[in-house]
């Protein structure tokens, strides 16, 4: 049987994936009952004004009454490089990924501010 399998991921582009993701590194700025805001920072990757983090993540939990409600999560990535469309699938790990770390196995409703590469998604359990 033929396998029909395009990989629609280049090497060069799966090797920076693996790079960004074992440099990503966040520290918190803010903390509230509902929401904490952590900066984001990425090898390669910088704010263009403050040459700082290369952006932030900011977790807005809804937890009082609803114990069924998604927690929302915001990426915002600064870098005018990750604004780049052919770093389409390095925006995409970089938010996979901390959501991963920063939120885990929670019902996630996912907002990515990333110029063009900016998207929208959801994570159930």
């Amino acid at each position: 049987m033929k396998d029909n399998t395009i990989d629609t991921v280049s090497p060069e582009m799966k090797q920076q994936i693996e790079h960004t993701i074992h440099g990503l590194t966040f520290t918190k700025n803010f903390r509230s009952a509902t929401a904490e805001e952590w900066y984001v920072f990425l090898p390669g990757f910088q704010d263009y004004r403050t040459g700082g983090a290369a952006g932030k993540a900011i977790i807005h939990y809804n937890l009082y009454g609803n114990r069924d409600v998604f927690i929302n999560t915001t990426v915002i990535l600064d870098d005018p490089a990750l604004h780049n469309t052919t770093l389409h699938p390095l925006v995409y790990a970089i938010a996979d990924e901390l959501v991963n770390r920063l939120v885990g196995y929670a019902d996630t409703l996912l907002s990515v501010h990333a110029g063009e590469n900016s998207f929208e998604a959801a994570y159930r359990q």
